[in-house]
């Protein structure tokens, strides 16, 4: 199911209610990977149609999806549904249309979900959803659901999100200024991006504290405990490309700034504990989000794949320098694919931070680089038994002195390690087979890499997830330490 984004005033509903896929049926036919950075001609179909393609989902409308489902006790359970909630508050079905107001459209969701569990059979949904959309299907998880006493993992299955503003909105200029004229005259019903108005639509009757939100609530939290969603079924695909948005003539996207997607900053892009995928998108347009190969392939490996691949920064130690501050970069691919999976560069805003000496990100002691899904059912060339990713890694130093940073002896863009490890993974009748190498010391072309010797030993297989290490090269020692490694855990998914 599917839960477009917001649309503004009363002009741009009827504008958006004209589409009879609400936008999922949007493709696009740029892709910026030709020389020196020109677009490329590359023809992707939408999302609606890749569904349909891929997967054999059914498109059921016959003059309306409403009146499709009142003639039908029975549809498919692969089918593809659009919440059409913006028709009752668009005037060219009524001329005195009735107020937007979102917790109506989580409920009308609801409805819809109800309506669909009970002709196709199926236990549960997935919701898709771009920008404000994910913001209802979160109303719907987190208060509308709790507030009758059902637990919303009897409705659905998974949600994934492009680009939805799970912390609200900011911007860079006005000093916060502009969002409190926001929030106060409710503009086109802007305010629901506001601290305010989203701890209603997103806090239950029973979580909720008189005097509005408390001073230390983060929108992008998701309750745990009874009634809850969990997160590890919630997925985020943040864009990182605001150039490319050129909403207002691009003064949106001045506006917000630079590290966002042109209207969603980047750290309010994601639910912490969930999947987080970062892509080079803006939040919508010919570069947009939900158009977008990265879009697609990214959701139909969560929707459809069959295995979860975390990779970590392990046991590093960082020099003793003070100073200095230490980035790492990450690209993930999967071969076959035109795109890059998930893309995190200092040009982009969103590096991954590195901490101090003698520490680590996390409690575990691990540093997070990538969380993606794969599909071993999926296409592979001809004679390539093995799905295969490549993960490139670049770490970076910037160094400073009072605040300020120091170009004496810098190299701008220059890595102080970079390499790429090529991982190979194939289902076995022992279980997960893996072989990984660095690219340094593959001789010749990637493609043309032939992994042999003994696999990688899982080592705990007690937990059942396929864990191991792979050390980094030589040439990281000086950076990282020599007991810095890459932590592979593989996970079944389903």
């Amino acid at each position: 199911m599917y839960v477009r984004g917001f649309a503004g005033d009363t002009s741009g509903i009827n504008s958006a209610v004209k589409d009879p896929f609400y936008g999922f049926n949007e493709g696009s036919t740029h892709v910026r990977v030709g020389a020196r950075n020109e677009p490329t001609f590359h023809q992707f179909e939408s999302p609606l149609l890749r569904l349909h393609l891929d997967e054999g989902y059914h498109v059921l409308v016959e003059g309306g999806q409403e009146a499709y489902l009142d003639a039908h006790d029975e549809v498919p359970p692969d089918s593809i549904w659009v919440h059409r909630f913006y028709d009752r508050y668009a005037s060219t079905w009524d001329e005195r249309p009735e107020r937007f107001r979102l917790e109506s459209a989580a409920r009308d969701l609801l409805r819809l979900v109800e309506r669909l569990r009970a002709r196709s059979g199926a236990p549960r949904v997935h919701l898709v959803a771009h920008s404000m959309g994910g913001l209802i299907a979160r109303c719907l998880l987190q208060k509308v659901l709790p507030d009758m006493g059902r637990d919303p993992t009897d409705y659905v299955d998974t949600l994934f999100t492009y680009g939805t503003p799970h912390g609200g909105i900011t911007f860079d200029v006005g000093y916060g200024v502009l969002e409190k004229l926001r929030d106060v005259t409710g503009v086109k019903g802007a305010d629901i991006f506001g601290p305010r108005r989203m701890y209603e639509y997103l806090t239950a009757e029973a979580r909720r504290v008189p005097g509005g939100p408390p001073r230390d609530w983060d929108a992008r939290q998701m309750p745990e405990g009874e009634l809850s969603f969990p997160k590890d079924r919630v997925f985020c695909l943040v864009g990182t490309n605001p150039a490319d948005y050129d909403v207002a003539f691009g003064l949106s996207a001045a506006t917000v700034g630079a590290r966002s997607d042109g209207l969603v900053k980047i750290e309010n892009a994601y639910v912490p504990g969930s999947h987080v995928v970062f892509v080079h998108r803006s939040h919508s347009g010919r570069y947009g989000l939900v158009n977008s190969e990265e879009g697609y392939e990214n959701l139909r490996r969560f929707l459809f794949g069959d295995r979860r691949i975390e990779v970590s920064l392990v046991d590093y130690r960082l020099p003793p320098e003070s100073g200095v501050t230490w980035q790492a970069e990450v690209m993930l691919s999967v071969r076959g694919l035109p795109i890059v999976m998930h893309e995190r560069l200092a040009a982009h805003w969103c590096p991954v931070q590195l901490d101090a000496p003698g520490s680590s990100a996390r409690a575990d002691g691990r540093t997070p680089l990538a969380d993606v899904f794969l599909g071993s059912g999926l296409p592979r060339p001809p004679g390539s038994p093995a799905m295969r990713y490549a993960l490139q890694l670049r770490v970076l130093s910037l160094r400073g002195r009072h605040g300020l940073l120091r170009f004496r002896d810098h190299l701008e863009q220059a890595a102080d390690f970079a390499d790429t490890l090529v991982v190979d993974l194939r289902a076995a009748e022992s279980g997960e087979e893996i072989r990984a190498a660095w690219n340094s010391v593959i001789p010749g072309a990637i493609k043309d890499h032939a992994p042999s010797g003994a696999p990688l030993g899982d080592e705990d297989p007690r937990t059942g997830v396929w864990v191991a290490h792979v050390p980094l090269p030589p040439t990281a020692a000086p950076i990282l330490g020599d007991g810095a490694r890459i932590r592979l855990a593989v996970r079944p998914w389903s």
